[in-house]
């Protein structure tokens, strides 16, 4: 693709049909068969695409519109993937029904950003939310929409949140304990562990399954350092300095994204570090470039387009039924996808 962003067309290429098919798939047409209907949507997770909203509420008519809800931070580099493919998972969700879906973008560092996304509800901008990391925790926020009656759905809410808005998430705290578990297995007994933001509650309960992993084999905070990471490939390279300049270096290095586990790859490469013969390094979420990053990373297979598609499913169900309706919390499965950044200890 050179870079450019992908077309409908070539969407249409790449699935081997007409665009006028791809365009039918994509405003949720009932009329094209499941086998065509499937190469689009394959076509579509492939190249990443997304649809041109703003042209399409240009072209006018009424429109049934959910909104996904995601952190923007100018001052840091986005995730690598985690906030494209929650989007690609609810776009397909959205499509199969005849909806819309636009991606509203806010700083959660902003004092306005809760205002914004209850000027959405209040200005009928949409007919529902759902919420990401931080604001799928916010409980504040959580409480206005309920106050409102109104429709929202949860990606990986934290378990206060998820005790008042349905949520779709998988068990964070155990995939952080079977991570640690294999490497434990492995013969490491001294760990670095960079963690990702304290108000991303599904972050902090993958660092509590690290811990109880640790705890249930008698070792206790001595084996370990935590640094405060951001979720960033440049908070992975400069924590990892950190952790392996320790009087007492750590054999094995656990990162609670895999954009600060390429940081900590990077950082190993640098200082000259043999991965994995003298320093384990492991991630969480298997996002694409955890595959094409040299050695490839063991990490948590994290199934984000699955859980944006069923929250966005979620979230449909709830307004059909006015926005009321039991309080439900879907687990969806993980799995620990082992590779070549993990290996027994050095002198294990």
């Amino acid at each position: 693709m050179g870079g450019k962003k992908p077309t409908i067309d070539d969407v249409a290429a790449l699935a081997g049909v007409a665009r006028v098919t791809v365009s039918r798939v994509l405003n949720g047409n009932p009329n094209v068969r499941e086998s065509v209907r499937q190469k689009v949507f394959k076509a579509v997770d492939m190249l990443q695409y997304t649809v041109n909203m703003q042209a399409r509420f240009l072209a006018g008519g009424r429109m049934h519109v959910l909104a996904l809800v995601v952190e923007s931070d100018v001052d840091s580099e986005p995730n690598s993937f985690y906030q494209s493919g929650l989007e690609l998972g609810a776009m397909r969700a959205c499509t199969e029904v005849g909806i819309q879906l636009v991606v509203q973008t806010v700083s959660q560092k902003s004092v306005a950003g809760r205002a914004k996304i209850l000027g959405l509800v209040d200005a009928g901008a949409c007919e529902g939310l759902i919420l990401t990391p931080p604001f799928s925790d916010d409980l504040e926020l959580i409480d206005e929409l309920n106050r409102r009656s109104f429709p929202v759905a949860c990606v990986s809410a934290g378990k206060a949140a998820s005790q008042y808005a349905s949520s779709v998430r998988i068990d964070e705290e155990r995939a952080g304990f079977e991570l640690t578990r294999h490497l434990l297995k492995l013969g490491h007994r001294q760990f670095g562990y960079i963690r990702g933001p304290q108000e991303h509650q599904a972050a902090e309960e993958r660092f509590e399954g690290f811990k109880r992993a640790l705890d249930e084999v008698g070792l206790g905070a001595s084996a370990y350092q935590a640094e405060p990471g951001n979720f960033t490939f440049r908070s992975g390279v400069e924590l990892t300095q950190t952790l392996l300049a320790r009087s007492v270096r750590p054999t094995a290095i656990v990162c609670a994204n895999d954009d600060m586990a390429v940081g900590a790859l990077f950082t190993a490469h640098r200082i000259g570090l043999a991965i994995p013969q003298e320093v384990s390094i492991v991630g969480f979420d298997d996002t694409p470039i955890s595959e094409i990053i040299w050695p490839p990373l063991t990490t948590i297979h994290h199934p984000i387009k699955i859980i944006g598609y069923e929250a966005a499913k979620m979230l449909v169900e709830r307004i059909k039924v006015g926005g009321s309706g039991e309080i439900r919390t879907h687990v969806i499965p993980f799995r620990l996808v082992e590779r070549e950044t993990s290996a027994a200890a050095p002198g294990g």
